[in-house]
This record gives structure tokens, sequence and C-alpha cells, in this order.
């Protein structure tokens, strides 16, 4: 929603205003949208590169970093992960603010809300890492990216989902309830499907069985897709939040 007006020869600052919830879906809507349209046009048109393996088995499935690592799928990643840093970095820092005035002098509530936000953190670097330098550019750098991003996302969801048990247990409001409620199963479902992509990784370099690598990529996507749906319950936890932009007509800065 745009605002601006004059009065009395005065211009009125542009108030440009955005409720949380439509900033959280476009947060999330940017990888997902990428992910789908990588994957997709890897399985269409670069099949044989994207689905190829180490030790030629039949493989059904690209996986992520295959799906990002050729062109012009890298290039729509890149840009999707670009555009959607920004706005996530927004959203961890929005958590950490209502974790501490939620939590001021509680222990250990505060700490937690401190180590959320680091793990926040890390998880978007961990991202941008993997994502600006692709497996057949840099192999080590991108697979400790993404070792980054799996390890800071469970400790992160693990440290919210503490968080939130103890928001609902003072508060009131249903939402709060329903919020900690569908982040625990997200976090257990994520904890799944990182087990399974785990296990099928290991099995395909341990037996080079076919098929391996196929479920391997599967449950990679689920285990994002379950990232991406854990993030998406900040839509509850700030409902009734805008984000505004305000622009001086003085000094012409936002």
């Amino acid at each position: 929603m745009l605002q601006s007006s004059d009065i009395l020869g005065h211009e009125r600052p542009l108030v440009i205003r955005v409720s949380f919830a439509t900033c959280v879906l476009a947060t999330v809507c940017l990888p997902l949208l990428g992910l789908i349209t990588c994957v997709f046009i890897s399985s269409v048109f670069h099949f044989e590169d994207a689905t190829g393996t180490h030790c030629q088995v039949p493989n059904y499935l690209p996986s992520i970093s295959a799906s990002i690592s050729l062109s012009p799928e890298c290039h729509i990643w890149r840009f999707c992960i670009g555009l959607h840093s920004a706005p996530r970095l927004l959203v961890a820092f929005t958590y950490f603010k209502f974790y501490k005035a939620r939590f001021a002098t509680r222990f250990p509530e505060s700490s937690l809300s401190c180590l959320n936000l680091g793990f926040s953190i890390s998880e978007n670097l961990g991202l941008l890492l993997l994502t600006y330098v692709s497996s057949t550019e840099t192999y080590f750098v991108h697979k400790e990216g993404f070792v980054l991003f799996i390890v800071s996302s469970l400790i992160y969801m693990l440290i919210t989902c503490r968080l939130w048990k103890s928001i609902k247990k003072y508060s009131l409001n249903p939402e709060d309830a329903k919020s900690h409620h569908w982040k625990v199963r997200f976090l257990l479902l994520n904890v799944s499907f990182c087990a399974f992509a785990g296990f099928f990784y290991w099995k395909h370099n341990m037996y080079c069985e076919s098929g391996s690598y196929t479920f391997f990529a599967l449950f990679e996507y689920l285990v994002v897709f379950s990232n991406m749906a854990f993030h998406l319950t900040a839509v509850w936890d700030f409902k009734s939040r805008e984000v505004m932009l305000i622009s001086s007509s003085e000094d012409k800065d936002f």
C-alpha cells in the first residue's frame, strides 16, 4: 500500500506498507520456484548431464547440486537466492527482537535467542555459499556450504521449537500453540528426511546400487521442502505485523 500527499504545499513522505505475511511468502516462494524451475529444466533438457553418477549406475532424478550447476539453471537459482537472502535476514532479526522482548530476563531463553539468530545467519551463509560456488567449480567449498546449511538449519529449528514451547506455555493465543505444533512437525519431518537422504547417499557411495542416488535426490528435495515449510510458519507468528519503507522528501533517502 502506498501513502503520499501534499499538505499546504509540503510533500508528505512516501510510505510503502507490506504485510509481514506477504514478505514471508515472497521470501519462501523465491527458492521454491527457483528449485522447481531448475529441476524441471535439468530433467527435460539436460537429463544425461544432471543424472550422471560417478559409478555409471541408472539414476532417474537430478540432485539439487547437479540441477543448480548447469546453465541456465545456475543463473536462475543464483538470481532467486540473491533476492531471497536480504528478506531472510530481515526475518531473522525480526525474530531476534521478538524473542529478546519476550525473554528479556529469562534464562536460558534469552541466551537461546542469541544462538537462534547466529544459526539463522549461518544457515543463510551456507545457502549462499553452496549457491554461488557450484559443485562443478569447487566441489569441496560447495560441499562445506551444504553441510553448513544443513547443520545450521537443524540446530536453528531445534532452538526455535524450544523457544516456542516456552511461548506456548504462557500464551493464551491459539495461533502460538498452532505455530509450535507445526514447527515441531516440520522439524521431525526434516530430521527424518535428512536421515533417509544420508542413508541412500552412503549406500550409493559404498555399493553403487541402482536407484540409491535417485532416492537420495528425492529425500534431498523433501529436506528442502520441509525446511521451507518450517520457515513459512512465520506467517502465523507475525500475522499482524507490517514492513514499512518511508521515503523522505528532504534528503530523498529511504
